[in-house]
């Protein structure tokens, strides 16, 4: 029954995103390996950044973000929005259960290793913003619920990202008699790269669907404009990930122990938040797109905020700033193995039959 079942969702998968999981790995060993080739092409990439990251970074996440916010359907919105049983849980597993695991297992894993303990904190306080988009589209998740959860996540970030920095890095460790660090971000700095990587993605794929709607009509958008810009989405995430791994190819590869040790409680975080959040969706009665949103929404991180401030605040080179580095490096093939596991997960939920066409949806949320 499961390959009856996984059949029609492989098939309707264009060939390019039914490798997608390839081409991936075969970004990130392109990026290591001309990081490691070409030392100078780091500094060469960073010389030019947006709020502490990388200028092509920062246009490969534009272009990666705008075709899956075109997609959306804004005027349903309002539907979502009124949805506590989606929107409470991801409040509490984004901002009070992410970066309290994260806490956890920095300390169980890095007792010995304060940098790179401090950095895995910082990677737990920044939620997601930017590629859980991707991710979210390919497992057939809800989008409209993405881009409000996203939006939701944005604006706790600018209010709440310093203060949660402070709690976990001075004021909790102080309770419990561990060594304390000190975090020095600005609210600006984090507001600015919200509006950056969320704000311009964003207002640009609602006038897309606003103005080419009002111009063609819904059919002509959904059936002729989407799949010729959503291939797009694609080629940002992969260029996205040569570039990343380039700037910190040489870094990597010539510590292995090192991100062995940092990449461990990583995987143990992505694994309990996935899985955790998915199961509570189930729980309170979420559909499977909607579950699959919460669970994709509560996992993912935003790694360039915690680039960004760990650079700022610790330097490039620090221990801090290779404990973000490494968080891309594990969160981007763990999270597309996930979405295949989520596609296989979705036979366990509830089918209603007025859902049916949804499971079409990969020819959609293919072409990222």
């Amino acid at each position: 029954m499961s390959g009856r079942a996984a059949a029609p969702v492989a098939a309707r998968l264009s060939f390019l995103d039914r490798f997608l999981a390839v081409w991936i790995l075969a970004a990130m060993a392109a990026g290591l390996g001309l990081g490691r080739l070409l030392p100078s092409l780091g500094d060469a990439l960073a010389k030019v950044t947006v709020t502490g990251v990388s200028l092509p970074i920062a246009l490969g996440l534009l272009v990666m973000m705008y075709p899956v916010l075109a997609k959306v359907r804004y005027d349903r919105l309002g539907t979502v929005t009124r949805d506590r049983r989606l929107l409470v849980p991801s409040l509490v597993l984004n901002w009070v259960v992410g970066p309290a695991l994260m806490f956890v297992l920095a300390w169980v894993f890095l007792p010995d290793l304060p940098e790179y303990r401090t950095g895995l904190i910082i990677v737990g306080l920044a939620r997601c913003i930017a590629m859980v988009i991707i991710w979210n589209d390919l497992a057939c998740g809800d989008r409209e619920a993405a881009a409000v959860l996203v939006a939701l996540n944005s604006v706790f970030q600018v209010i709440a990202f310093a203060g949660l920095g402070w709690f976990y890095l001075n004021v909790l460790p102080g309770w419990l008699g561990l060594q304390q660090t000190a975090l020095d971000v600005s609210v600006w700095e984090i507001a600015r790269s919200v509006l950056i990587f969320l704000g311009i993605p964003l207002a640009a794929g609602f006038l897309t669907r606003r103005l080419g709607e009002k111009a063609k009509g819904r059919t002509w958008y959904e059936t002729r404009l989407i799949p010729r810009i959503g291939p797009f989405a694609l080629y940002g995430l992969l260029f996205t990930i040569v570039v990343l791994f380039a700037l910190q190819g040489d870094a990597i590869t010539s510590q292995p122990f090192d991100v062995a040790r940092i990449a461990l409680p990583l995987l143990v975080y992505f694994a309990l938040m996935w899985a955790g959040s998915l199961t509570a969706g189930r729980a309170v009665g979420l559909d499977y797109p909607k579950a699959a949103t919460l669970a994709f929404t509560a996992a993912g991180n935003n790694f360039e905020l915690a680039i960004a401030v760990a650079i700022a605040t610790f330097g490039a080179t620090s221990g801090q700033a290779l404990a973000g580095v490494v968080g891309p490096l594990i969160e981007v093939p763990v999270l597309i193995g996930l979405v295949y596991v989520a596609l296989a997960a979705r036979r366990s939920f509830p089918q209603p039959a007025l859902k049916a066409p949804a499971a079409a949806a990969p020819e959609g949320s293919a072409h990222v």
